[in-house]
């Protein structure tokens, strides 16, 4: 049987909007997928771990891996650097795994670039006013902090339309059974079959050309 190689799968979306859940929900209910780890500059937050949520470093180190050609796409966020480290990405999709990436619309739009076979979808609360009600609910930033992360949204906002997919949270449950069907519906879009258009392409030629041959 054919061997797929993984889908890698670009989950983007505004603050607030539910992107961690609906990844964590995904891992938890399908065996496919695998999160790869970002690597950032910011501060953990509370119960965020090292290695687990994030890699949390310095910018002195985060800088000398974009020097060294390590991470696969990286963007500022807030005054932060958020990237993504390449090894891991590479080898689970070797093997058959979809990995997630979780990040932000200029990293998203980097892959796209780099990897035209990815995956790319977008959280959004059903609306605005739905979102500042959960960042406000969250608890865990200042009111001016809030509004910044509201100000980036609409800036964000003007990226939508450069993603494959845009998928409401609006219930939990209900937005990821979605957008796990639209992840597998994906796996047999052309753009990402090329291998197998290739190689029947190639049988069939070869067919062609042994027809012609018999022919004569």
């Amino acid at each position: 049987m054919e061997k797929k190689k993984g889908i890698l799968l670009v989950i983007s979306g505004f603050s607030g909007a539910g992107k961690g859940t609906i990844v964590k929900e995904l891992l938890k209910h399908y065996d496919n997928y695998a999160l790869s780890v970002s690597m950032t500059t910011r501060k953990p937050r509370e119960g965020e771990r090292d290695g687990v949520e994030y890699f949390f470093v310095d910018r002195e180190k985060f800088e000398k891996t974009i020097a060294e050609n390590g991470l696969i796409e990286y963007a500022t966020y807030c005054d932060n650097y958020y990237g993504t480290p390449k090894d891991f990405v590479e080898s689970k999709l070797e093997a058959g795994m979809d990995v997630i990436l979780e990040i932000e619309i200029q990293g998203a739009l980097q892959i796209k670039e780099k990897f035209p076979e990815s995956l790319l979808l977008f959280i959004t609360p059903p609306s605005a006013e739905e979102l500042r009600n959960r960042l406000e609910k969250r608890g865990t930033e200042t009111k001016e902090v809030i509004a910044k992360r509201l100000s980036r949204a609409c800036e964000e906002s003007e990226g939508m339309d450069a993603y494959d997919y845009i998928v409401i949270n609006d219930d939990l449950e209900t937005c990821v059974r979605e957008l796990h069907a639209m992840i597998e519906a994906a796996r047999n879009e052309p753009v990402r079959r090329g291998d197998f258009i290739k190689r029947i392409r190639g049988e069939l030629k070869a067919f062609h050309l042994g027809a012609e041959s018999g022919e004569k």
